[in-house]
């Protein structure tokens, strides 16, 4: 069965009768022909016989990957933030944010290139900005670099508003455990006010594994 998760940035797609780990796909490159069995993700009515939407997806890939009863799961994407919480193996709450949350995780990417930054040697800032949006944040950039800030530390502290905007959406939990591109920025890992375990970007993926089972 080929699964999928069409995200707007990447694109992450599995083949189960294959010992292949998923394969990674800039959603610009995709195949505009390609169909598959069961998808999830922003583009996945569009490529799928059969659609699990995001928050189901994102809480069954939970269950399966982590093995405490009670947990929060922040999925930080592109466009959207999303969160699925637990306590004794029942789902307490949920939200999603494609407003206040907007392109973040797109805005980092660019940032990053743009300024040809590699996160993994920049400190996390002592303060950061206002920010609940990732594009309208990015004036918060432009003008600390006007009034005398490095690019790096300025985009720094971008960074650390969005973790810390994303952990308030979450609704401040002890710990978080994290899904989705940004696992892979490290200054956006250490940016969250509490410990963070990151489960990478297939979490929805494996979701999908267990709503295998579940479709009719």
């Amino acid at each position: 069965m080929l699964l999928a998760d069409f995200g707007t940035s990447y694109c992450k797609i599995l083949d189960t009768e294959s010992s292949d780990p998923p394969r990674l796909t800039a959603t610009r490159a995709l195949d505009r022909k390609i169909q598959v069995d069961l998808a999830t993700g922003h583009n996945g009515k569009r490529y799928a016989k059969q659609y699990v939407n995001e928050l189901t997806a994102l809480a069954r890939g939970g269950i399966s990957l982590i093995a405490e009863e009670s947990f929060t799961l922040l999925d930080c994407g592109s466009r959207d933030i999303k969160y699925v919480s637990y306590r004794e193996g029942k789902i307490s709450d949920m939200g999603w944010n494609a407003e206040c949350g907007a392109s973040m995780g797109f805005t980092i990417e660019l940032l990053e290139k743009y300024y040809d930054i590699d996160f993994h040697g920049v400190s996390v800032p002592k303060s950061s900005f206002s920010v609940t949006c990732g594009v309208l944040g990015m004036s918060h950039i432009f003008d600390a670099v006007v009034t005398g800030s490095s690019e790096t530390e300025a985009v720094a502290k971008f960074v650390k508003s969005i973790a810390v905007n994303a952990y308030n959406f979450a609704k401040k939990p002890e710990t978080v455990y994290l899904s989705g591109g940004l696992c892979d920025n490290p200054l956006f890992v250490k940016s969250f006010p509490c410990p963070v375990i990151s489960l990478g970007r297939f979490v929805l993926l494996e979701g999908l594994k267990e709503s295998r089972y579940l479709q009719g």
